[in-house]
């Protein structure tokens, strides 16, 4: 639901829930009324603007043929400032962290907070107003797939300040790093179809022909994060200087094409020549750790303790069903991790913890030994948590088929016995 949806009373409540105190600081009757009226006229204007994309182009944005571009689905006039409480403050720089428990508005209070908490509001002078916008912005643009949501969004930019905590990142680098990161972070997915990049290729959607086949999903959300940057009203960086906005924007970019997997060797063998004489001053090292770091968040799921990443496989595997069930139909290439008929969930985490997740972090405990106990070692327990549960499903099918056989063996010797019997009977 937009706002467009709420009434003046419900929007008045919006965010009012049992986690988060909302308070309003010197709001005045008259500014009641104002806020009010804009949401009367935001109404209308949704209302005459309408829904529908144009042509096949599967972000949220229209384009026309002279590339102009309408502003985000959902818009807020200034609403009253979160206070979190102190539980949640300290809860969020852990990996612990809960994700399941928290509704949309309490995420993005969430996200609003750590900009403040870093210093990023302050550093390139956000109006907090734009960064209320903005985050509504990024919230819109995520699809409601079962895996690449807004979810997995804040996941990831959780994880990223959690371990910008741990790694006692804001020491070592500088508040542009952390805005970059956190900027990358939240925005790594948006407008995520549901459909990998292997289908996008072999399926020659439009993303895949506009990028040439290289790295199109990636691209994709790095054109969207523009596009909303783009519009004044959510333009976070609005204040900072041209050369300066242009640095960032190419580190964002840099981080984004780095979730592509299939450049996950190639990062990560540049990362391990340099780790053991790593220097915080050499830009070249910054930027590989930035990669680096970026790539662990949005596979750290398992890092998370088993009731809250254990949920997440089983949305991730609904996501490649669904992805496998279509590339059967369409005639495609099927991967058989993503095949319902051939992968488990434990087939499913063990080699991705074992060759992907434990290498990479390990390599990360390196330069940092502390996220050993409460990064690094929760991977191996997950590791032998699914290897458990393997044993026990090969168990189980073993089991099933002396059963299968028992019975086809006993059938056989009752059909035999029956057709020795009428011989007799001859």
């Amino acid at each position: 639901m937009c706002v467009c949806c709420f009434t003046d009373t419900e929007f008045t409540v919006l965010c009012t829930n049992s986690r988060v105190d909302v308070t309003v600081e010197g709001l005045k009757v008259v500014e009641i009324e104002k806020c009010k009226n804009d949401l009367k006229k935001l109404r209308d204007e949704m209302t005459s603007r309408g829904g529908g994309r144009v042509g096949n182009c599967p972000c949220k944005y229209n384009f026309s043929d002279d590339g102009k571009k309408l502003n985000p689905r959902r818009d807020v006039p200034s609403y009253p400032k979160y206070t979190l409480s102190q539980e949640t403050i300290e809860a969020l720089k852990k990996p612990t962290f809960d994700v399941w428990h928290w509704e949309h508005n309490e995420m993005l209070s969430c996200l609003e907070y750590m900009y403040h908490d870093l210093g990023l509001v302050k550093e390139f002078n956000m109006n907090p107003i734009t960064l209320k916008r903005w985050l509504l912005g990024i919230q819109e643009n995520y699809r409601s797939n079962p895996f690449h949501n807004f979810r997995h969004c804040f996941c990831v930019s959780q994880m990223m300040y959690g371990m910008i905590n741990l790694c006692n990142l804001p020491e070592k680098m500088t508040l542009t790093d952390m805005g970059i990161l956190m900027t990358a972070a939240v925005c790594h997915d948006l407008d995520h179809p549901g459909y990998n990049n292997t289908y996008q290729i072999n399926a020659r959607t439009e993303l895949a022909v506009r990028y040439n086949d290289i790295s199109p999903l990636e691209n994709h959300h790095c054109a969207v994060a523009f596009q909303i940057l783009s519009l004044p009203e959510c333009n976070i960086f609005a204040n900072v200087e041209l050369e300066a906005y242009k640095q960032i924007r190419q580190a964002i970019i840099t981080l984004i094409l780095a979730t592509d997997m299939a450049r996950h060797g190639e990062i990560l063998d540049s990362f391990k020549h340099k780790v053991d004489s790593f220097d915080f001053t050499n830009e070249e090292h910054v930027t590989c750790l930035k990669m680096v770091l970026i790539k662990c968040c949005d596979i750290s799921n398992e890092v998370r303790p088993t009731e809250v990443a254990e949920p997440w496989v089983d949305c991730l595997l609904e996501e490649y069903f669904m992805q496998s069930d279509r590339e059967k139909t369409e005639g495609l290439p099927v991967a058989p991790f993503m095949d319902r008929d051939k992968v488990t969930k434990p087939t499913a985490q063990i080699g991705f913890i074992k060759f992907v997740l434990i290498p990479m972090f390990e390599t990360v405990m390196k330069l940092f030994p502390q996220i050993e106990e409460i990064m690094v070692q929760p991977l191996r327990d997950s590791r032998d948590h699914y290897e458990e549960l393997k044993q026990i499903d090969d168990a189980m099918t073993e089991v099933g088929h002396l059963f299968s056989l028992n019975i086809t063996l006993s059938f056989r010797v009752g059909v035999n016995s029956i057709l020795n019997s009428r011989q007799l009977r001859k």
